[in-house]
């Protein structure tokens, strides 16, 4: 809470009435221009408490009318009616008037950003732009002048933008590009920053134009509206131009980077006509008007939201107060509003919880006003120091805020409620005064026996003597901190604290060295004084002797805490052996932990409020740690006030808030979340959260904690209705007349101390150490504690308090001395809930706490026991939310009971309405509605429900109305009704329609046992059936001789139904065809199939065949499978023999009448369960299907049943047979048997494996898995001679007959001569091709030698097939016709043709030589035309003849 001082400025006699007001932005100078034509106009300069700067004096003849301060030096520019303009420098009082440019009266003055700019205007259009130097002096004369010819209005300057190599950092920076960060970070090259102030701005002119000047002082029209410019913004998110016209005409461009404007809004700003408007503009976009009227407009133009803030008469408006200024501060975000009678209104900017600061219509709240004096025309914030200047056209006044002071000691405390007055509480004795000093109240200090107060330039202090306060000492002290204990004052001065008396005079000086620093806080507890000073050094001093004592050294608080800025504020225990320290940090924000330093162990120990935990030593209990009292959370917090119990040293009490609100002046007093901590603080055991206690909505702050009470200070104007307050108003006392003041100060117990706020000193001890043991989970110290206490109140309140700590034992305890027998049993119930919040809510609902119980329920989401709760309380709206939105499972049941409440308390239309939604209304409407049977005669007809319908038309059957009975049941299409009163009443035709159109089954049984009765046998069976009761027509049927229609119904019944009719048509001896048939339907089969057979009844023997499977009677289907061979259906006997498990039988008939066996029935064959053939059998007769397959051709299914026999031999055979290649090839390879391999390879060289290499690498790879190298032996040698026979290719024979004379070194024949010789002869070969292979080679480099050694080769015995003869003598020719021997060559050829008559010597000859032989020789040759050699072994082929 915070009052304003307010400083009327100290203007001089010879200074007129007040025409405008100017604060520097930075330093607390403003600057009023004030006068009249008669005495002239004067400008002066004041300070921040209204001081006259005597140098600083102005005077002219001409009327002031633009006041501009430079923006950071301390320079004001100042423009007259005349033209002049001159600059005034603060406090040396120097005066510089600029050059005359300027003939007319000056309109705008206008700083740049950082000052070295100033724009100069004047009512003829005429404009100037000056150049200034650092220290705010004139450099020279104008840089540019322009004439627009208009009156120029208003003139901004445009803010620069970063440089685009900034940018581009920036954004490498956040990708990762250290190389940018370190430039970032000063390291490399100083950056190139761009422009760091906007040069360039924009002008305005009475015609409606806007004119743009860039760096360059350049000029060029920008826009043109309608009407004079009142007023330019840019706002700089949107870079966009705001505009606006002397008719509040509302204009926004964007503008583009050429130069050009787009308009894209337009709109009228609503107002009083012809009245002066005030027109704010503030950083956040938001435009605020003031146009005489009770309320301000506000224009969001980031959000384009608009709304309006109005003046509240509770806080003491009038109803026709108008405003007529106003000011925006945006370092406090408060509105401050002048008004016509002397008030300044103040509107705070409040954050609530869980919105931002772009919902402001809901965060701005009216402050109680400051009342002064007179009409207020003009209204500024200004300074760093955010100072209010106020004019009200007599004088100005200054106004600086100041937090309202408040102090509790022994049972007295005092709270502010002016600047000049107090309201003092005794709480002893009940008395209530008010003090009203003649002094500014900036700090207050109070006893048992005084009141002290001070200004920072004096010190008073009033004796508090019962009802009466009198002034016993008043000195000048500008201390701004003042302590009291007992008879003495404690005031500061530089490196000292003075202890002085009542009057001021010095008793005793406490130094301070020059390290320990300058005190600036203190604080008593008790008989201890804490100081704390601006080097962050604390001492504590023992008061309780004639002398202060040290208590302890100077502890320097900056060694054990890191980024320790300065202190906030210290205070000590009672015993003075703990001391605790809110510090800020070095960036000036307060930090989030409060510290604890214990003078006897010379530690410093902290409460972490931004996590929750303490520092170190013995933590909290998990019970303890993990309480969260009222929805609220202890993390994410920071202290803001702090005390110690004024009694008990181990307790503590802390005020915090959320983290980011701290910060914002004096706004957290307004929050609703803020929580009050209470710690137990010792050595042995750290720091214990003891309770978390929200403050109470109506109160401003924490005073104090002395047990067994919070102390509060009040909200003015707000009551606080949970207060326990101050009585005996009729004691109220002041010391100077005035109205009677508000109680200021409200008390609330400590959560243990709920119903025990008079006990003795004993309990209250009690209590607290019982509390202290509860908290560090000592049981048995704690029951200790408060053994010997007897009042049931004592034991009521500590099961409170259970609730609090959710300690069950304890409160089973409690609950026990209090003798309360039910609560204990329902603690007990509540044990089977398996959430630990449940059974606490219930402890809490015995114990009249239906708060607590309510947020436990919701705590742990138990919301069916909170839909309960809410209905046994009473509720019954939150139990209907409750219902609809998170306990949808008993929802209906909600509404019932609500029903059923509304009900007895006579509300039966909303009770109805609760039944509907309930779907109870059938039953329960009516059971309410029955004594009243008009309203439930307009409700039925209303309602149009069939179950309602229905029960009415039984109401009205049983008061014998049988008309309007059959009215109903027809709505209610109730058709058995209906049939059943038609029947009564005889109209049995009309049943029957109903029955017969309707098909109701009910209705048409009805009407059947109606008609049986009577004797109708045909009717009854009719309606019997479609009643779907087949078994009475059936029982009909049979009593009178109904065979035919028997059968159809027997066939609709259920297998019973077949069961009886069968055996009465077998009884009866006729229609045995139909007993056949449903003893079949009926799952009879075996007794169908006998009296099948009895009575030769092949037809239907047939239709049962095909019934039959493997589940069947193995006898019956044995059977069956003879009577089908009998009559030659043999597929059918075997399909039946194998459903019989007769595989051989059925095998058997399949091979004597040739059947197909097909896959389905091989499958069928082959048996899987051991428990019907042995393994030997089963492969017995899966080989016997494999070979009958084998005989059917059927070779891959035979291969698969071989296969399941584990016959692979016989599996390949079958195989090979059927000559799939792929398969066979599969088969060896997965099988990975010898002789399979080798079956497989001895069938692919069956196959063309000379022209596919792939069957010519498995034939190798299967000789060689089947380790058969004498048949790879034999495969190699093949191979050579198809190399030799078909391409003559010598080389890869060579190498096929090496390979095949290895295999054959390898091989393990038994018969070991018969492969030597083999062998031998393979190697011969080998030897021969060798020779001819080398006579082939060495052609090319000695002809001679290879023609020699190719004729001795033709000696060699046996050398064909090695190397064909006529290969060898093919060379020699070829030979001598390449070399034109021609005799010679056809010499060879005729050996040739001897040696081989049979051959064709093309095979050896090439067609080029026999060209040559027959062109060369003159011999005739018929066959010389044909040019392709024979390929097909059954050609015929001509000899040469040679003649």
């Amino acid at each position: 809470m915070a009052v304003y001082f307010d400083h009327r400025i100290e203007a001089p006699e010879s200074s007129g009435a007040p025409i405008q007001i100017t604060w520097h932005s930075a330093l607390p100078v403003l600057a009023v221009a004030s006068g009249n034509h008669a005495v002239g106009y004067i400008v002066d300069l004041y300070l921040q408490q209204g001081e006259y700067v005597e140098n600083c004096h102005v005077q002219r003849p001409h009327h002031p009318t633009v006041l501009r301060w430079h923006p950071t030096k301390p320079v004001l520019a100042l423009g007259w009616e005349n033209g002049e303009v001159m600059l005034l420098t603060h406090p040396s009082g120097d005066q510089a008037v600029l050059p005359t440019l300027h003939t007319a009266c000056i309109t705008l003055l206008e700083w740049s950003s950082s000052g070295s700019r100033l724009v100069t205007g004047d009512l003829i259009g005429v404009l100037g732009v000056w150049k200034v130097d650092a220290r705010g002096r004139l450099q020279g004369n104008h840089l540019v002048k322009h004439d627009y010819n208009k009156p120029l209005t208003c003139c901004i300057f445009r803010p620069a933008s970063p440089g685009d190599d900034v940018k581009m950092l920036a954004r490498a920076s956040v990708s990762g590009d250290e190389s940018a960060l370190d430039m970032f970070s000063w390291k490399g090259a100083p950056l190139k920053m761009g422009p760091q102030e906007g040069l360039a701005f924009y002008v305005s002119t009475a015609d409606g134009k806007v004119h743009s000047v860039d760096e360059h002082c350049k000029t060029s029209p920008l826009l043109s509206v309608e009407g004079s410019i009142k007023k330019l913004f840019y706002i700089e998110k949107r870079e966009t131009l705001a505009v606006i016209t002397e008719t509040l005409m509302l204009s926004q461009y964007t503008l583009g980077p050429e130069g050009g404007a787009q308009v894209f809004m337009e709109v009228k700003l609503s107002s009083r006509s012809g009245d002066n408007v005030d027109i704010v503009w503030t950083e956040n976009s938001l435009l605020i008007t003031a146009t005489g009227e009770p309320i301000i407009r506000l224009w969001d133009l980031e959000r384009d939201d608009n709304y309006v803030l109005s003046l509240d008469e509770t806080l003491g408006f009038e109803r026709k107060e108008v405003i007529n200024c106003v000011s925006y501060c945006a370092g406090k975000e408060i509105l401050a509003a002048g008004t016509s009678c002397g008030r300044i209104a103040m509107w705070r900017m409040v954050v609530l919880p869980g919105s931002n600061r772009g919902d402001a219509r809901t965060q701005w709240k009216l402050q109680t006003p400051t009342e002064i004096e007179g009409n207020f025309t003009q209204l500024q914030w200004g300074s760093s120091l955010n100072l209010l200047a106020a004019n009200n056209s007599q004088t100005v006044l200054i106004l600086w805020e100041h937090v309202m002071s408040a102090h509790f000691s022994q049972q007295v405390a005092a709270v502010q409620l002016t600047p000049t007055q107090l309201s003092i509480a005794q709480f002893n004795s009940g008395v209530h005064l008010a003090l009203q000093s003649d002094m500014h109240i900036k700090g207050v200090c109070v006893t048992k026996d005084s009141v002290t107060i001070w200004n920072c330039k004096q010190v008073t202090v009033y004796e508090l003597s019962g009802t009466v306060l009198r002034n016993t000492g008043s000195f000048s002290c500008d201390s701004h901190v003042v302590a009291v204990h007992d008879e003495n004052l404690y005031t500061v001065e530089p490196n000292r604290v003075q202890i002085r008396t009542p009057q001021g005079t010095v008793k005793q000086l406490l130094t301070f060295s020059k390290a320990e620093g300058n005190p600036v806080l203190l604080s008593v507890c008790q008989s201890y004084l804490v100081v704390g000073t601006d080097t962050a050094h604390i001492r504590v001093f023992d008061l309780s002797r004639r002398d202060a004592k040290a208590h302890c050294s100077a502890k320097n608080l900056a060694d054990q805490i890191t980024n320790l800025g300065a202190l906030r504020s210290v205070k000590c225990n009672a015993n003075g052996s703990q001391v605790s320290i809110l510090i800020s940090q070095v960036n000036g924000r307060p930090d989030h932990k409060v510290y604890f330093y214990d003078v006897e162990m010379d530690t410093v120990t902290h409460f972490d409020f931004f996590t929750g935990r303490p520092s170190s030593g013995i933590s909290q209990p998990e019970e303890s740690e993990k309480q969260q009292l009222q929805g609220t959370e202890l993390s994410g917090r920071c202290p803001v006030s702090h005390f110690w119990d004024e009694s008990e040293p181990r307790l503590f009490v802390c005020e915090t808030v959320p983290v980011g609100s701290e910060s914002s002046s004096n706004s957290y007093l307004d929050m609703a979340d803020v929580l009050v901590v209470t710690l137990f603080s010792t050595q042995e055991h750290g720091l214990l959260l003891q309770d978390c206690y929200p403050k109470p909505s109506g109160l401003q702050s924490l005073l104090a904690l002395d047990v067994p009470y919070y102390y509060f200070s009040c909200k003015p104007g707000e009551k606080d209705p949970g207060s326990t307050e101050v009585s005996s108003p009729s004691h109220q006392t002041k010391l100077s007349k005035g109205p009677q003041f508000p109680q200021m100060v409200s008390r609330r117990p400590l959560r243990d101390f709920v119903g025990l706020e008079n006990c003795e000193k004993a309990t209250r001890d009690a209590m607290l150490n019982f509390s202290f043991y509860l908290t560090i989970g000592d049981m048995d110290e704690a029951f200790k504690s408060i053994k010997l206490i007897k009042s049931k109140a004592v034991w009521e309140n500590m099961a409170r308090m259970c609730v609090k700590t959710r300690r069950m034992d304890v409160a089973r305890v409690c609950l026990g001395n209090m003798g309360n027998a039910r609560a204990a049993k329902a603690l007990k119930e509540a044990e089977t809930e398996p959430e630990p919040e449940a059974q606490v809510a219930m402890l809490a609902i015995q114990l009249g706490m239906l708060e607590d119980a309510e947020k436990l329920y919701k705590c742990c989401q138990r919301y069916d026991l909170l839909n309960n709760f809410y209905q046994a309380s009473g509720q019954w709206q939150l139990a209907l939310e409750t219902a609809e939105s998170h306990d949808r499972i008993h929802l209906r049941t909600t509404y019932y009971n609500y029903a059923k409440y509304l009900e007895s308390m006579g509300d039966k239309t909303l009770a109805l309405v609760y039944y509907e939604k309930s779907d109870t209304h059938r039953v329960e409407v009516p059971r309410m509605l029955q004594d009243d049977t008009s309203s439930l005669a307009i409700y039925v007809n209303k309602m149009k429900d069939k179950n309602i319908y229905k029960w009415w038309a039984q109401y009205l059957e049983s008061q014998s109305d049988m008309d309007s009975a059959l009215h109903f049941y027809e709505c209610a299409q109730d058709y058995l009704s209906l049939v059943r009163v038609h029947c009564y009443m005889g109209n049995i035709q009309k049943a029957s329609e109903i029955a017969n159109d309707t098909g109701d089954r009910a209705a048409s049984y009805h009407l059947a046992r109606h008609y049986e009765g009577h004797d109708d046998i045909k009717q009854a069976v009719h309606f019997y059936t479609r009643a779907q009761a087949y078994n009475n027509a059936i029982r009909l049927c049979k009593e009178n001789g109904l065979d035919d229609q028997l059968m159809n119904l027997a066939l609709l019944s259920n297998p019973e139904d077949m069961m009886e009719a069968a055996c009465y048509y077998e009884e009866k001896g006729t229609h045995m065809d139909r007993a056949v048939s449903l003893y079949h339907k009926a799952g009879y089969v075996s007794k169908a199939l006998e009296l099948a057979f009895a009575t030769q009844q092949f037809s239907a023997l047939q239709l049962i065949a095909e019934d039959l499977d493997e589940n069947s009677d193995p006898a019956l289907l044995a059977r069956c499978s003879d009577f089908f061979i009998t009559h030659s259906q043999y597929e059918k006997a075997v399909e039946l023999l194998v459903a019989a498990k007769k595989y051989h039988q059925a095998l058997e008939l399949c091979v004597t009448q040739n059947l197909t066996i097909t896959e389905d029935l091989a499958e069928q064959m082959t048996v899987t369960d051991s428990k019907d053939l042995s393994e030997e059998a089963r492969k017995e007769l899966l080989e016997k299907i494999a070979d009958c397959c084998m005989r059917q051709g059927n070779y891959h299914l035979a291969t698969k049943k071989y296969t399941q026999a584990g016959n692979k031999l016989k599996a390949m055979r079958a195989l090979l047979k059927s000559g799939d290649t792929e398969k066979i090839v599969f088969f060896a390879n997965v099988c990975r048997q010898k002789e399979l391999f080798i079956m497989a390879a001895n069938y692919l060289q069956s196959l063309d494996w000379r022209k596919n290499p792939e069957i010519l690498k498995t034939i190798i790879g299967f000789y060689t898995k089947g380790r058969a190298l004498d048949l790879l032996a034999g495969f190699y040698e093949a191979c050579a001679q198809v190399e030799i026979d078909d391409y003559q290719n010598y080389e890869k024979a060579l190498d096929a007959l090496t390979e095949a004379a290895k295999c054959l070194s390898k091989s393990k024949d038994a018969s070991t001569g018969q492969q030597e010789v083999r062998l031998a002869d393979l190697q011969h070969k080998v030897a021969l091709i060798k020779k001819f292979v080398h006579i082939r080679r060495l052609y090319s480099d000695d002809a001679v030698e290879a023609v020699r050694l190719c004729e001795s080769l033709l000696e060699e015995p046996q050398l064909d097939p090695a190397v064909r003869i006529g290969d060898a003598f093919g060379f020699l020719v070829e030979h001598h016709c390449q070399q034109g021997n021609l005799k010679v060559a056809y010499h060879k050829l005729e050996e040739l043709q001897k040696l081989l008559p049979s051959q064709n010597v093309r095979y050896y000859i090439s067609q080029a030589s026999l060209d040559a032989l027959q062109k060369e020789m003159g011999l005739p040759m018929g066959y010389s035309d044909r040019r392709h050699s024979v390929k097909e072994e059954d050609e015929v082929e001509e000899d040469l003849n040679v003649s």
